[in-house]
């Protein structure tokens, strides 16, 4: 064999890179490249590695952090729906492009903390719907959270920034069906912070009308509510809330009317007074029963209550009785022969009242009924009655008096003058009551 034959196998052979990777490549063939499952990648991947992931039946790089598809698509966020409020969960909606088809991961980085990840399955390729977690609604008013996503390609978005929110305030707070409740029983403020704005629903009753210490019933406290109607958007800033207070019992003659309750330039009408014997019930949010002289009762306002029913007497037999109060469901009854009328009908929100502790059975803003002049020498008679809503039942001369119920906006219930025990006290109206109520 030829000396120049023999091949060197110490020999270096050098090959420059447009040898390898810039030339025109015509082969109609295929590369062969490294193939295996995610488990068995390189320990040690430099940037630049690439190889066929079975597991994911697609090609994959190195970029020098991750293992990404060849070509891999990155997710944007283009907006975020909803709000995280502090110390409440709440949902979040993302829309944007390239989420794929399962498990994005949503990070969540407060400000100067670290992140937080929950991994959701999109709605589609453009949406997605992730719960804040509880570390980052527990962080405070005023921190801002950056969110990304990050999708099955491993890439991940450009972040999107949150400001926690804090919640309202005032009141008595319960949070119940999807809704926040703040229930006001007495005068206070209810605040709403920087940056909030709120769809919220109320329930606006004031004070009932005291009942007769000679006759009628007490009407009830105006009532006015939008539940089921157009919710009252309100921004940032201090609405202070009035509760009217129940209007006295009348110590032998009429009663005193209610006071008003109001929020947010709305107010409601305090309840009618029952009327003293010859006298007309009070007008109010209800009118007040009217006295034993067969005297009308009081006027109701449009929209929050209704009229007030009428006294009557029989000098013959000596039966003398007073009207009913109005109620927010329904006028007061006349008083009729030797009863006398009862109390309007209350109005019935039982969602809200179970929700809030408040309310009788689920209604409020019933009428007091009216009272009766006694026993003895002035015959047999009955009281008028009261349902629920928190009316004071009517009651008999020297049988004392009842009482609206405090936060119902009842009207108290009438009574009569007693021959022996002399003037009587009619009932306190029932104090008024504020509920706002809203959802997050």
């Amino acid at each position: 064999m030829a000396i120049d034959k023999i091949i060197d196998r110490a020999a270096t052979i050098s090959v420059s890179s447009t040898d390898v990777s810039d030339d025109a490549n015509t082969s109609t063939g295929a590369l062969d490249l490294p193939a295996g499952t995610t488990a068995q990648r390189p320990s040690s991947p430099t940037s630049g590695n690439i190889r066929y992931n079975t597991d994911i039946e697609s090609t994959e790089i190195y970029d020098g952090t991750v293992w990404g598809k060849v070509s891999p698509l990155t997710p944007t966020i283009t907006s975020i729906t909803g709000t995280i409020y502090a110390a409440t969960s709440t949902t979040l909606t993302l829309a944007g492009t390239n989420f794929l088809s399962a498990n994005l991961v949503i990070g969540f980085t407060p400000s100067g903390g670290s992140e937080t990840t929950v991994t959701v399955n999109p709605t589609s390729d453009t949406s997605a719907t992730v719960a804040v977690p509880s570390a980052i609604y527990g962080e405070s008013a005023g921190t801002v959270i950056a969110i990304t996503a990050t999708n099955t390609d491993n890439r991940t978005s450009g972040a999107v920034n949150k400001t926690v929110l804090g919640l309202p305030t005032g009141g008595t707070i319960v949070s119940s069906g999807g809704y926040r409740y703040h229930t006001f029983v007495s005068s206070q403020d209810f605040v709403v912070p920087t940056n909030v704005t709120l769809n919220t629903e109320y329930i606006i009753i004031a004070g009932g009308g005291g009942g007769s210490g000679y006759g009628g019933g007490g009407g009830a406290g105006g009532y006015i509510t939008n539940d089921g109607g157009t919710a009252v958007s309100i921004s940032s800033g201090t609405y202070p809330v009035v509760i009217g207070a129940g209007g006295a019992g009348g110590v032998g003659g009429q009663g005193v009317q209610g006071s008003a309750s109001s929020w947010n330039s709305l107010t409601t009408v305090g309840g009618g007074s029952g009327a003293t014997a010859t006298g007309t019930g009070g007008s109010g949010g209800s009118g007040g029963g009217g006295g034993y002289d067969n005297a009308p009762g009081g006027s109701g306002t449009s929209g929050q209550g209704n009229n007030g029913g009428s006294g009557a007497k029989n000098d013959s037999n000596l039966t003398y009785v007073g009207g009913g109060g109005g109620g927010k469901g329904s006028a007061g009854t006349n008083a009729s022969g030797n009863t006398g009328g009862n109390g309007g009908a209350g109005f019935q929100n039982s969602t809200w009242a179970t929700a809030t502790s408040t309310g009788e059975n689920g209604y409020y803003a019933s009428g007091g009924g009216g009272g009766c002049a006694g026993y003895g020498s002035y015959g047999t008679q009955y009281p008028g009655t009261s349902s629920d809503g928190g009316g004071g039942t009517g009651s008999q001369s020297g049988n004392g008096s009842y009482d609206g119920q405090a936060n119902t906006g009842g009207g108290g219930g009438g009574t009569g003058y007693h021959g022996t025990a002399g003037a009587q006290t009619g009932g306190v109206g029932g104090s008024g009551l504020v509920i706002i109520r809203y959802q997050l």
